[in-house]
């Protein structure tokens, strides 16, 4: 007696009772699959006929929950500030960085197919949604306190299926190849994140409760409809060993996804005397900026470098142009907290991408976390007065001049980005780009004494203080392995991360003894 399986090719001895089971388990649980894809249709389609048809008692319900929930957030300062940030994090532009990262990633790692869907399931959902909010033309909620402003239809919310979409992609792409208690945390971040910034949109008044409803029901159906699509794709390309997930990749391609190898060496190899090192630097550095930050801090006039300190920045500030101005604050925005923050994360992800190593996280950490505490302690006590001109930002703290904190931050970042992409290469465009990275902290500079807010020995303290810490930073961690050791190590090169195909990464090896 014989049961055929789903692949009709394939025959089920009923005398094995476990061949048998697994055949049962298959059919349940793909049985519970179809039935919760059909819920979600089912749910989201009647959401949408009721909402079209306009029924009383679900727009009654849906103003009263966004009465209240805006009242109380109108009323409270931070609950406002708090579901501006965190609806942000739907933003469109912070989605597409995700999705770029994450694309970057898979093309560094050689794997193509799945940065396809990434790419495709991305761009789907962001087609998909303007295009129901148009067939349904519901506007957006009027509150008596409003809080936030924003345009478009209202039905489905945009930051809510968006943001399940691509956070749910990259789940779908990275987790499977996760161990279980790292998973487990990563799928909760995600899940925290997708449903806060849904219900940041009520808080601001800008959605009805069943416009992000529907915004998660569209989004989990197309990225199932999707995910549907990728597995019978690579079926179809007879890859085998790869499971229903995206993430499911044959067990030869499970480290292309994890950030380093299972088996990796320690990320410090002698933490505690790193650490010693790097604080006796850092002592050794603040004391010496204190000391040209004294010196420079006198009134002015007092020498003819100060007086000429006062004359470049006078002179700027009197032939300043609209258009000119328009430029350069640009780069007064890129060297801001917050972008540097961005800007290092992306880095710190396609520096581990290349290099399979936690070592240049650890460098970069170093570096950015030394510098604003370098800066913070010299600026506190040094406290001198910002040049007496007409300042571009009315906001500017007045005795926080030396040294230039936009400078110092954004050469640190980007001087260790350069430093990095030199070394894990030696091919001549990725050094181009190395030394055109370079070229942004000068244009920073610049910003920072056309705008007033600080002094030329500013920018000279600001960059004995980033280069010096930098250059401390490397030779304490060694984010880098250069290739001869590399090659009597028996491993890949950083060069070939970026060159030979078929050995896309290089394994970490600990650093010598110095």
């Amino acid at each position: 007696m014989s049961v055929e399986r789903h692949d009709p090719n394939v025959v089920i001895d009923a005398e094995h009772p476990s061949e048998v089971a697994a055949a049962e388990r298959f059919v349940a649980r793909g049985g519970v699959a179809l039935a919760g894809v059909a819920a979600i249709g089912i749910g989201f389609g009647a959401l949408t006929a009721l909402v079209k048809a306009r029924w009383e008692p679900l727009l009654t319900a849906d103003q009263a929950v966004t009465d209240t929930v805006v009242a109380m957030v109108a009323r409270n300062t931070i609950l406002r500030e708090i579901a501006s940030g965190v609806t942000d994090l739907g933003a469109t532009a912070t989605l597409i960085l995700v999705l770029a990262v994450s694309t970057l990633w898979l093309l560094l790692r050689r794997q193509p197919r799945l940065a396809a869907y990434v790419v495709l399931t991305a761009t789907g959902g962001l087609i998909l949604n303007p295009v129901v909010k148009e067939l349904v033309g519901r506007l957006r909620p009027v509150v008596e306190t409003p809080v936030y402003r924003t345009d478009g239809w209202s039905f489905p919310s945009g930051h809510a299926m968006s943001s399940l979409v691509c956070y749910g992609i990259v789940l779908l792409v990275f987790a499977p190849a996760l161990r279980t208690n790292t998973r487990r945390i990563t799928v909760g971040f995600a899940v925290v994140i997708v449903t806060a910034v849904g219900l940041s949109r009520i808080a601001l008044g800008v959605h009805y409760l069943t416009d992000v409803l529907a915004g998660w029901l569209l989004g989990t159906l197309w990225l199932v409809l999707a995910t549907i699509a990728f597995h019978r794709w690579r079926g179809d390309s007879h890859i085998e060993g790869a499971g229903p997930l995206p993430g499911d990749v044959p067990p030869a391609d499970r480290d292309d996804l994890r950030p380093v190898p299972d088996r990796h060496p320690p990320l410090a190899a002698h933490p505690w005397r790193e650490v010693g090192e790097l604080a006796v630097a850092w002592v050794m550095l603040v004391g010496a900026l204190i000391g040209l930050g004294m010196l420079v801090r006198g009134p002015q006039g007092d020498t003819p470098a100060l007086r000429w300190d006062h004359t470049v920045v006078a002179t700027l500030a009197e032939n300043r142009t609209p258009a000119f101005t328009s430029v350069l604050d640009v780069f007064g925005e890129i060297g801001n907290t917050t972008a540097i923050i961005v800007a290092a994360l992306v880095v710190a992800v396609l520096a581990v991408a290349v290099l399979r190593s936690l070592r240049p996280v650890l460098f970069l950490g170093v570096a950015l976390v030394g510098e604003i505490t370098v800066f913070l302690t010299t600026t506190a006590i040094v406290d001198r007065s910002r040049p007496q001109v007409p300042h571009l930002n009315p906001d500017l703290p007045p005795t926080s001049s030396f040294p230039s904190g936009h400078v110092a931050a954004s050469l640190t970042l980007y001087a260790c980005t350069a430093a990095l992409i030199w070394a894990t290469t030696r091919r001549w465009p990725y050094r181009i780009v190395a030394v055109a990275v370079m070229m942004i902290p000068v244009l920073v500079a610049g910003q920072r004494l056309y705008a007033g807010a600080h002094y030329p020995t500013d920018i000279v303290g600001a960059v004995l203080l980033s280069s010096i810490w930098t250059a401390i930073a490397w030779w304490v961690i060694e984010p880098v392995v250069h290739s001869d050791r590399s090659s009597r190590a028996g491993t890949a090169s950083p060069d070939s991360a970026l060159s030979r195909p078929e050995s896309p990464s290089m394994a970490e090896t600990s650093p010598p003894a110095r």
